[in-house]
């Protein structure tokens, strides 16, 4: 397997409050990211003072998942965790630019809200694969089968208002969806729609990363090339000072290698 097939890009996507972070934490937990004697640590994703107050993401994130192949092979999937709310549309499309899928993720009771339309009209321009997750289906209020409808609805809804190439890729995309079934706080997934109310049969998330590896592909590029890297977003460090985020496409980067930024004029 060629380095660039051990990753996969990912982006989760939701409005606010549907569990994006709180899933993000169970995939840290179950991938052994934490040590066996780690104080358990809640919305590991939410490290701003101001997010962890309001219980909102403001600012993307991205961490890396590593996972053991049934082959033996090791895959880091990286998962951005966007911000759920419209005000911080501009995070959630830098995010978007840096993956090559999206998992959608939709409270099991209120299905998709305004924010999510906004997303994944962007995420369907982009013909950026889509994973379904209805998360929260141990909720008394879930409506399991009518919120995956309207999750259909609503892409479908959108691949109409593309132009006509970019619609018929959307449309393809919408229905071709893989839906899993989720409770982030009890780390559990599965492909088996359960019952309202109910958390889904099994006794981890291996389905939601079987279903991720399987429809999500592997970043193209060429290792050994010139190194070739997309700036998207940037930040500043008092000990390190500016900080650039970018998505490599081209070669390798190494730590403490030196690089110039070269534009068209």
């Amino acid at each position: 397997m060629s380095a660039a097939r051990n990753f996969r890009n990912v982006a989760i996507v939701a409005h606010v409050d549907h569990g994006k972070t709180t899933l993000v934490d169970a995939m840290l937990r179950q991938s052994g990211a934490f040590a066996e004697r780690a104080e358990p640590v809640d919305r590991v994703m939410d490290s701003g003072d101001l997010e962890r107050e309001k219980g909102i993401t403001i600012l993307a994130k991205n961490t890396a998942v590593h996972r053991r192949q049934p082959d033996g092979t090791e895959v880091v999937i990286n998962v951005i965790d966007t911000p759920g709310h419209a005000d911080f549309g501009g995070e959630v499309e830098r995010g978007l630019s840096m993956v090559d899928g999206v998992v959608l993720l939709v409270d099991a009771s209120e299905g998709p809200l305004p924010q999510t339309r906004f997303v994944m009209r962007k995420a369907l321009s982009a013909a950026l694969p889509v994973i379904l997750v209805v998360n929260k289906t141990d909720r008394p209020d879930a409506r399991i089968d009518e919120v995956v409808h309207e999750s259909q609805d609503l892409l479908l809804d959108l691949a109409g208002d593309l132009e006509d190439e970019e619609a018929s890729q959307a449309a393809e995309l919408a229905l071709d969806l893989p839906v899993l079934y989720a409770s982030g706080r009890a780390g559990v997934a599965s492909m088996t729609q359960p019952a309202d109310g109910s958390v889904p049969d099994g006794d981890n998330l291996d389905p939601f990363f079987d279903v991720l590896m399987e429809h999500v592909p592997a970043p193209k590029g060429d290792p050994e090339a010139p190194l070739q890297a997309h700036v998207t977003n940037l930040d500043a460090s008092a000990f390190l000072g500016r900080l650039a985020l970018v998505r490599i496409h081209n070669g390798t980067l190494r730590k403490g290698q030196q690089v110039s930024w070269c534009r068209e004029v």
